[in-house]
């Protein structure tokens, strides 16, 4: 008889337990006073460190180059920042029988955030997608994401977003874009050293989104906002995003169908366009949320292990589909770049 093994790989990402135990500590030891002065200084320094790393690691010469692919990366944009948010605005009929209103203003957000760069590449490959242009899209969602989520959260979230105004455009501008693009400018003398050193810095990334979370989360605790959650509300909030992934993921396949595009970029149009990432939204919605940044990021967090735990299976089994016989070039072959694989987390 045949011992069962066990999985090799657990289905839960282990920094998705790290995010849970942060949370964990704010609840119990949520930061007050000076030591909340001093976490949101530190928080605010760790933001603006991240987004000068991600400027630091994009190489300008590979964004140019994955342009050729154009059609692809536009269509990527369209699902992350037209097609998710009208599903969000979409949901807003679900308020108040099934959503209260700060878990749909987190809701909304959710759909506003860039799509991720680590995992869309990482699941694209184990799918035998189209890397390069994972890469390309991954990177260019990231970049317009500094301007258009800001833009859009203003426009479909308003003054009820928690702070919604020119300041705080002026803060995404002084904490997100500015970074980035001093991290571009010195990539020339800065951008072998990151990376050489990408595993250590990489743990700077995680570090800092693990110290957001907790200020957000502290903030909640001593406001007491978590009063408002119950769990059958966290119940109906997992089946609205369950709902949104299921959606997006036969809209990207098939739609990219009806597209003409190959197997490797629709491959690639699945996953880049189907997901949200945690590590942009996260400093957003610290910004942009203020006090109210532990409902609003809640979504995200949610939504970000579904989507993972979700695509790795999808991933798994488009790993699987047989070959086609070539007979020529193939077609999506001809449409890649030879980029390199600097990437960030999702």
């Amino acid at each position: 008889m045949k011992r069962l093994r066990r999985p090799r790989r657990m289905p839960i990402d282990p920094y998705i337990l790290l995010l849970l135990a942060t949370v964990g500590v704010a609840a119990l030891f949520p930061a007050r006073g000076t030591v909340a002065d001093v976490a949101s200084g530190a928080s605010t320094a760790a933001i603006a460190l991240l987004f000068f790393l991600y400027g630091a690691r994009l190489s300008t010469r590979e964004a140019l180059d994955g342009l050729r692919h154009w059609r692809l990366h536009l269509t990527v944009l369209a699902c992350t920042f037209v097609v998710f948010p009208l599903l969000g605005l979409a949901a807003r009929g679900l308020v108040p029988v099934i959503l209260t209103h700060p878990l749909y203003q987190g809701l909304l957000f959710l759909t506003l955030v860039p799509s991720t760069v680590q995992s869309s590449i990482a699941f694209t490959s184990m799918a035998r997608g189209n890397v390069p242009a994972a890469i390309c899209a991954g990177s260019f969602s990231s970049l317009v994401g500094i301007i258009a989520t800001p833009l859009l959260a203003a426009s479909l979230l308003g003054g009820s977003g928690g702070g919604f105004s020119a300041d705080s455009l002026l803060k995404i501008v002084l904490q997100l874009l500015v970074p980035f693009l001093a991290g571009q400018l010195l990539r020339r003398w800065i951008g072998r050293f990151v990376t050489r050193h990408k595993k250590v810095l990489a743990l700077v990334d995680r570090g800092s989104i693990l110290l957001v979370v907790y200020t957000a989360f502290s903030q909640g605790m001593v406001q007491g906002i978590w009063h408002q959650v119950s769990p059958l509300r966290l119940g109906g909030l997992l089946v609205v995003e369950a709902v949104i992934l299921a959606s997006m993921l036969l809209l990207t396949w098939y739609g990219g169908k009806a597209l003409g595009f190959g197997r490797e970029d629709r491959i690639t149009l699945q996953f880049a366009g189907s997901k949200k990432s945690l590590a942009a939204g996260l400093p957003m919605a610290s910004v942009l949320f203020g006090p109210q940044a532990s409902l609003a990021v809640l979504p995200l967090m949610l939504f970000h292990q579904m989507q993972l735990m979700v695509c790795a299976v999808i991933a798994k089994r488009r790993s699987h589909d047989p070959r086609p016989e070539v007979t020529g070039p193939e077609p999506a072959a001809a449409s890649r770049t030879a980029v390199g694989t600097g990437t960030r987390s999702g």
